[in-house]
């Protein structure tokens, strides 16, 4: 008697519950000559070598679980790690695309790029939080080799120096409070070296704006304690509002990175930027660091503000975009991160 292997059993296991999903009833008559399976075909997009061939795959699999049998050959390749194009030099599909929707035929021909390490979310934002945390705090105990010999472990005399140092702790320990308690991610990653670019980015603003604002020579802003406490408020009022922003965001159901339910404001006053714009966390970080900058009175905190502003707003409009096509009934009035402008 032959031997029944087991990925066709798998196979038949797949068939009886896909055809038990389009109401099929036990008993019923089966039309078994209009039920197609799919072949794909995975190659390598340089070598065009052939890495793997999947057969009797169901024509409703999602780009996802086709992921996933790959992962069983491949252990090394998770999900994450794969991109699958139709073409070497085309787009990646998404994880939720139907092979059967597909331009393809029943014998598909997919390649398969590998995106190299990936860490997920969480981490990347704690690698971008906890960095600029403790490299200001170099800065501001003045440890050796950065200033002259003379201000080794030395501390400024001016009282905006200490402020600064505390607001700009506040602000990376609220990240971090909100990375672990607050924040909900979707299993999407990123690849390393992305997550090395965005954490240069953060510790390398973190450490110029640090010697500046630390420095011996440093210099207090023009017009003194007006000056310095009204930027002070704005501060707290900026980052108070931005905690509440991400609180009211946690509470807001989505699929994935596609919301399922337009944001409103809510009773805590904080929330009612959403009135006017669509991403309200955004107008509260970049209102932060230009309070910030007003009160260092300090240039490279003032040049990070406005890459942070160009790069939010990237963001904000492609998130306001996504809330138009997403959700019916959305608010005219919002714009994206700018009341009534942007």
């Amino acid at each position: 008697m032959e031997c029944v292997e087991l990925k066709d059993l798998f196979a038949v296991a797949h068939f009886i519950k896909a055809r038990c999903d389009h109401g099929l009833k036990a008993g019923g008559p089966v039309n078994f000559k209009n039920y197609v399976f799919f072949e794909v075909e995975i190659l390598d997009p340089k070598s065009k070598a052939q890495l793997c061939y999947l057969d009797k795959v169901e024509p409703n699999a999602t780009v996802g679980e086709i992921k996933n049998l790959l992962h069983r050959l491949y252990p090394e390749w998770y999900p994450s790690r794969q991109a699958l194009k139709l073409h070497p030099e085309g787009k990646a599909l998404k994880d939720e695309e139907v092979l059967e929707d597909l331009p393809v035929g029943t014998t598909a021909t997919m390649f398969l790029q590998d995106l190299g390490p990936q860490l997920s979310w969480t981490m990347v934002f704690l690698a971008e939080s906890i960095g600029p945390l403790f490299i200001y705090l170099l800065f501001y105990y003045r440890l050796p080799y950065i200033y002259s010999p003379e201000h080794d472990y030395t501390k400024s005399p001016h009282a905006v120096v200490r402020l600064a140092c505390m607001c700009h702790s506040l602000h990376y320990v609220k990240r971090l409070v909100e990375t672990i308690f607050v924040h909900r991610f979707s299993h999407g990653t990123l690849p390393v070296q992305t997550i090395m670019l965005n954490c240069l980015y953060y510790w390398g603003f973190a450490a110029w704006l640090a010697y500046y604002i630390n420095h011996p020579l440093y210099t207090t802003p023009t017009y003194g304690k007006l000056q310095i406490c009204c930027a002070l408020f704005t501060f707290l009022i900026c980052e108070c509002g931005n905690f509440s922003i991400h609180l009211a965001l946690n509470r807001i159901r989505c699929n994935g990175a596609r919301p399922r339910q337009i944001p409103y404001p809510t009773k805590n006053p904080f929330t009612w930027l959403f009135f006017f714009v669509s991403c309200p966390n955004y107008t509260y970080e970049v209102g932060a660091w230009l309070s910030f900058a007003v009160m260092t009175q300090c240039v490279p905190v003032a040049l990070f503000t406005f890459v942070g502003f160009a790069q939010m707003t990237i963001w904000a409009r492609r998130k306001h975009r996504t809330y138009l096509e997403e959700l019916k009934d959305y608010p005219e009035l919002r714009s994206a991160i700018v009341p009534l402008f942007l």
